[in-house]
C-alpha cells in the first residue's frame, strides 16, 4: 500500500547473505566482521532498522526492536511494528514533529486520517489499524518508561463491550469494530480455480497460453495445497526441513510429521500435524531430483558457487528421526548433537549437507537462486497470483480490456471476486475439519441422552478440544472465537447428511448453503462469464 510522501524507511537486517559492497571508496576491512559487529550491538537477523534520509538513524528508536520483550517476539511481528511506526513517523512528519513531541490529539488525527478521511486515498480497514495500533501502543509504552517520553496513546480503559481479555472493557486507542479479525473461508473449488489460474497460468476459460513459462509452479502450487492440507500457518509450513517429512511411501492417508517448538507460533511448544497424502505427494514431485524444480534451483546455486559463501554455514552429517535431532559439524571439526525444536526460522537456512555435486540446503522451499525462502516472500507470490487472476477475470469479462488505459484496468480488476490470502486457507481448513468432526460426534453420541452427553464430553473433550488440536491453539476457546463461531447454529443432523456422502462434494455443499446469504465464503467464479460493455458497466 503507498503511503504519502516522507523521509522514513526501513530496512532489515540480513545476517545470512553477502553484506552489499557501498559506492565509493569506503574500505570495508576497516570494518572488520560487519555482521559480527551488528551482532555485538544487539542486531539480530531481521531486527528492523529505522532510517530517515532527512534525520538519519535515531537510536531511540532502534533500540526499541532491540529490548527483551521484543526481541522475544516472533521476527513476524517486529515487521508489522516497524512498518506501522514508519507509517506513524511519516505522518508526524507532515505535521512538523518528531515522535517524542506527539500528542494525544495528533494520534486521534492518525486514527481518523488512516480509517476515515476522505483525502487519504490509500485508507485500511479497523483489523488492519488495530495492527498499527498494537504497534504504537507497545513502542510508546517501552519509551515511556525508558526515557519518560510522554505517551500519546490512550491506554486507560473505558466502559464497552468487552475486548479486553479479562477486564470486559475496550480500550479506547481501538478502532471500534475490531474485537474480532474478519474470517473468509475458501469453497475447495475456488481455491482450485485460484491455483489454477494464478499459479499454473491458465485462464477462465480453462486454456493456458503458450507464453506461459510456469517458473517454479510446482513449487507454488504444492505450498499453497499444503496450507490448506495441513492447517499451518504461513511461517510454519514455510520452516520446514527436508528431514521433517514424512518417509515416502506412506500408507496413511494422513501421515504425522512434527512441527518444531522454535518454529510454532509463539515458540512455547511443538506439536504434531497431518500432512495429507495429495499434499505430500505434490511436495515429493517439487522435490524430484530429476523433474522437480528444486534440484534445478539447487544446481544453479551450486554452479555459482552460492552457498559457500552464506555466512554462519552449518554443516549436518546426521539425522536421528526418533530424537528429531541434528549431527552437525562444529567449526573447529568437531560434531555436536542439535535438537530440531531449538532451531529456529533464520537458523534453519544456513542448514547444508555434503553431496557429491555439492552443498544441498536442508529447506525445502527455495527460491530461484537455490538460496532457502524466507517466509515474508510468500506474500509476493500470493500478491501476484491475485494479480494475476483479477486480470484474467476482467479480461474474460470485459472485451477490450488489454486496451483500456492502465487505471481503468487497475478499477475493473478490483472487482474481482475472487482472491486468496496465505491464513485464509487455515480458516478454510478450520471449517472442513469442523463439518466432519460435527458428524462424527453426533454419530458417536446418538442414543445418550443430554446428561451422558455432557459427561462424555467433560471425560474426553468436544469437538472445539480435537479442532483445537489439529489448529494448535492451547485453548479451545480461541477457535470457537475467531474461526467459526458463525456456524455453531448449523444443525449437525445437517452436517452429518452432507458428510455421507464424498467428503469434498458434501464440504461445498454446506459452504455453498451458506455462501448464498453470507460475503464470508469466495465461491468459484462460473466458468460462463456474461460479458459486459461499458453501457452495462454503468458507464
Amino acid at each position: 500500500m503507498e503511503e504519502p510522501a516522507g523521509s522514513w524507511a526501513v530496512e532489515f537486517y540480513d545476517l545470512s547473505g553477502d553484506f552489499p559492497v557501498p559506492a565509493g571508496d569506503v574500505d570495508l576491512g576497516q570494518l572488520g566482521d560487519v555482521h559480527e559487529r551488528a551482532r555485538e550491538n544487539g542486531a539480530r537477523d531481521g531486527t528492523p532498522i529505522v532510517w530517515s534520509t532527512r534525520h538519519g538513524t535515531d537510536p531511540w528508536i532502534n533500540l526499541f526492536f532491540r529490548a527483551d520483550e521484543i526481541v522475544s517476539k516472533q521476527r513476524t511481528t517486529w515487521r508489522r511494528y516497524a512498518y506501522a511506526l514508519v507509517v506513524w513517523l511519516n505522518f508526524l512528519e507532515q505535521r512538523g514533529r518528531l515522535w517524542h513531541e506527539a500528542s494525544t490529539r495528533d494520534y486521534t488525527d492518525f486514527k481518523h486520517w488512516r480509517m476515515t478521511d476522505s483525502r487519504n486515498y490509500w485508507r485500511v480497514e479497523g483489523t488492519s489499524f488495530d495492527t498499527d495500533r498494537a504497534g504504537l501502543k507497545r513502542f510508546y509504552v517501552w519509551a515511556s518508561g525508558e526515557y519518560e517520553v510522554f505517551n500519546p496513546i490512550p491506554s486507560q480503559s473505558v466502559q464497552s463491550g468487552g475486548t479486553e481479555p479479562g477486564t470486559g472493557r475496550r480500550d479506547p486507542s481501538r478502532p471500534g469494530g475490531t474485537p474480532r479479525r474478519q474470517v473468509k473461508w475458501l469453497l475447495r473449488k475456488a481455491i482450485e480455480q485460484w491455483r489454477d489460474v494464478g499459479l499454473r497460468g491458465y485462464g477462465f476459460d480453462g486454456l493456458r497460453p503458450a507464453s506461459w513459462h510456469g517458473f517454479n509452479e510446482d513449487r507454488n502450487t504444492a505450498f499453497v495445497e499444503g496450507l490448506w492440507g495441513t492447517g499451518l500457518r504461513l511461517e510454519e509450513w514455510a520452516t520446514i526441513l527436508d528431514v521433517e517429512l514424512p518417509v515416502t511411501p506412506v500408507t496413511s492417508r494422513y501421515p504425522k510429521a512434527w512441527l518444531a517448538e522454535s518454529c510454532a507460533k509463539g515458540r512455547r511448544y511443538g506439536r504434531y500435524y497431518r500432512i495429507p497424502r495429495t499434499v505430500l505427494k505434490a511436495v515429493t514431485g517439487y522435490m524430484d531430483p530429476l523433474e522437480g524444480s528444486r534440484a534445478e534451483a539447487i544446481r544453479r546455486a551450486q554452479r555459482a558457487g552460492r552457498y559457500e559463501r552464506v555466512p554462519g554455514l552449518v554443516i549436518v552429517t546426521g539425522h536421528n528421526p526418533r530424537t528429531r535431532t541434528l549431527r552437525v559439524r562444529t567449526p573447529r571439526g568437531g560434531s555436536a548433537t542439535i535438537s530440531l525444536d531449538v532451531l529456529e526460522p533464520v537458523e534453519r537456512l544456513r542448514l547444508f549437507r555434503e553431496t557429491r555435486d555439492g552443498l544441498e540446503p536442508l529447506a525445502v522451499w527455495l527460491s530461484n537462486d537455490g538460496m532457502p525462502h524466507r517466509a515474508h516472500s510468500w506474500e509476493n507470490t500470493f500478491a501476484t497470483a491475485n494479480s494475476r487472476v483479477a486480470e484474467a477475470w476482467a479480461r474474460s469479462r470485459w472485451p477490450g480490456f488489454d486496451n483500456l488505459d492502465e487505471e481503468d484496468r487497475k478499477r475493473r480488476a478490483a472487482q474481482c471476486p475472487l482472491w486468496v490470502r496465505p491464513h485464509m486457507l487455515r480458516h478454510s481448513y478450520a471449517l472442513v475439519w469442523y463439518s466432519i468432526l460435527s458428524a462424527v460426534w453426533e454419530q458417536r453420541l446418538r442414543g445418550f441422552t443430554e446428561a451422558e452427553k455432557h459427561a462424555f464430553r467433560e471425560q474426553f473433550g468436544d469437538i472445539w478440544y480435537q479442532l483445537a488440536t489439529l489448529l494448535g491453539h492451547r485453548n479451545p476457546q480461541t477457535t470457537r472465537d475467531w474461526y467459526l463461531a458463525p456456524f455453531t447454529a448449523l444443525e449437525v443432523d445437517y452436517l452429518m447428511a452432507l458428510i455421507d456422502g464424498d467428503q469434498r462434494e458434501a464440504v461445498d455443499i454446506l459452504l455453498g448453503r451458506i455462501a448464498a446469504d453470507s460475503e464470508l465464503v469466495l465461491s468459484p467464479i462460473p466458468a460462463e462469464l456474461e460479458l459486459l460493455d461499458d453501457q452495462e458497466d454503468g458507464e
